[in-house]
């Protein structure tokens, strides 16, 4: 495991992806569990599997296809990560939010980050899609933040802003192509723990009280080293289970890769869009 990344290790990867694409990509894409299938959308592909390239986080992760795909979407030249490694997993921090730092040495200024989260807020139910307007970093607050160790001048500074991590004028763009196709939305607040077990009745009527309205096992991290060297991001999640804030209910994983299934039309439809729209 490493805990850290040199600006030489991190453009070693970025060269090495550069090497097996004749695309030069400017929006990323982070595919959460069961969300994969959105990179069948991308046009004149090509795929590049995860252990292919240097350091690179491997997930274990059923739902998880652990491939880059990169190519044309909407006219737009775009690299879609079919599948993520979580903290959880037993990467670094470092290792987890690679993928970005590698993204933005290739030239990518947009980042689309999805994930499945659970519901909070008792108003939504598995596949409902939230917009993320901002986040609770509840597991960076207990020391995994994601810049910590040295900083990297050339990338951002050692204090950045995270007042608007998620960027407005994306966000606006975002819902208006929802509306447009009647798709029911959310704006809410993520939380981010650790995982990797669902969260207790009791963990939920706290997260709730303190202002979130989805939780998951992922994003703020990635949004975090993002927002670091100037990267704006789009936040979505889409709803997979409702929540069990009494216990009466129980969650599991393949609870989470059905609602993908049920949301990746919606997605892929607000995703399209939105690349259109830019």
């Amino acid at each position: 495991m490493k805990e850290y990344f040199t600006l030489s290790e991190i453009d070693e990867v970025a060269q090495v992806v550069r090497s097996k694409t004749k695309h030069q990509p400017k929006i990323g894409l982070i595919l959460g569990s069961g969300l994969g299938d959105l990179a069948n959308a991308v046009e004149d592909a090509d795929s590049i599997a995860y252990t292919e390239l240097p350091y690179w986080p491997v997930s274990t992760v059923h739902g998880h296809a652990g491939r880059l795909v990169i190519g044309k979407l909407e006219g737009k030249d775009v690299l879609v990560m079919q599948g993520r490694a979580h903290y959880y997993e037993g990467y670094s921090m470092a290792e987890t939010t690679l993928p970005v730092r590698v993204m933005q040495r290739l030239g990518v200024d947009i980042l689309i980050v999805t994930n499945a989260a659970g519901a909070i807020n008792p108003d939504y139910v598995p596949g409902d899609v939230m917009f993320l307007s901002d986040h609770i970093a509840m597991i960076g607050m207990i020391g995994n933040n994601p810049l910590r160790g040295a900083n990297l001048d050339e990338l951002g500074p050692r204090f950045p802003d995270m007042s608007q991590a998620y960027d407005r004028e994306l966000l606006a763009i975002a819902q208006g192509v929802a509306g447009k196709n009647n798709i029911k939305t959310f704006a809410g607040v993520y939380v981010a723990l650790s995982g990797p077990s669902f969260e207790s009745p009791a963990d939920l009527r706290f997260l709730q009280a303190i202002g979130a309205d989805a939780v998951g096992m992922s994003t703020v991290p990635e949004v975090i080293i993002a927002r670091h060297a100037g990267t704006r991001v789009l936040g979505i999640s889409g709803i997979s289970n409702k929540a069990n804030l009494d216990g009466s209910t129980s969650t599991t994983h393949e609870e989470v890769l059905e609602a993908g299934r049920i949301l990746v039309p919606k997605l892929t439809t607000i995703i399209r869009g939105f690349l259109a729209a830019l």
